[in-house]
């Protein structure tokens, strides 16, 4: 287990951030250097919050690191002390992190390919879901789709994954709702629900290639 080296005292603390802001070149560095060394703990602490968020502790760190390292950039020494400027920034660095994630993930989801039409072109989760205008003929496909949907998500899913992908994506007309929300209504993990919603795309993916294949 990695160790980490004792806090700053607040007297300490002080003096370095004097040598960042006031010292010459060689000064500052070092005091940036000591300043990041014994903040480390204050990042793993910070880290710990999201350590069931899928992402490896490692990471957590290495991005919490970012945000420590622009707290002693910014930090003024008139509003108290470093460390509680410094969790606010850590605990930025590392929202914006997992905020970027979940929308990637969601991306990947509704824009994968789930299959191909008569025509060899691929349909993606989002093109069976989504309700635009269309012509008679698109409508028929749409609604070709649709129908196929709900009978492989009948034939191919389980109950708890059909219940988070009709929740996930709003099918059947409701409202699409994130995955921390079907977590708490469901009683599990939000990272759990993005393994189930990722198994549940990958074997209606599977359903629609054996169609097209027969």
């Amino acid at each position: 287990m990695q160790t980490f080296q004792k806090p700053l005292t607040a007297g300490e603390e002080a003096d370095y951030i004097h040598l960042l802001k006031q010292g010459n070149d060689e000064e500052a560095k070092l005091a940036k250097e000591v300043l990041i060394t014994r903040n480390l703990r204050l990042v793993a602490h910070v880290a710990k919050k999201y350590q069931n968020s899928d992402e490896d502790m490692e990471d957590l760190i290495s991005i919490g690191c970012i945000g420590l390292i622009k707290a002693i950039d910014t930090f003024d020494a008139g509003k108290g002390r470093l460390a509680t400027y410094a969790c606010r920034c850590i605990d930025n660095e590392l929202l914006m992190l997992l905020r970027s994630k979940k929308k990637m993930s969601k991306e990947v989801s509704l824009y994968e390919p789930i299959g191909q039409d008569k025509e060899g072109n691929e349909i993606r989760l989002l093109d069976v879901i989504e309700q635009q205008q269309l012509d008679a003929v698109d409508c028929m496909e749409l609604k070709n789709n649709l129908e196929k949907l709900a009978l492989f998500m009948r034939e191919a899913l389980t109950e708890r994954e059909r219940c988070i992908l009709i929740l996930r994506y709003g099918l059947g007309g409701r409202k699409p709702v994130t995955q921390s929300v079907i977590g708490a209504r469901l009683g599990i993990s939000r990272s759990y629900v993005s393994r189930i919603e990722k198994r549940a795309v990958g074997k209606l993916r599977q359903r629609f290639a054996q169609v097209h294949i027969d």
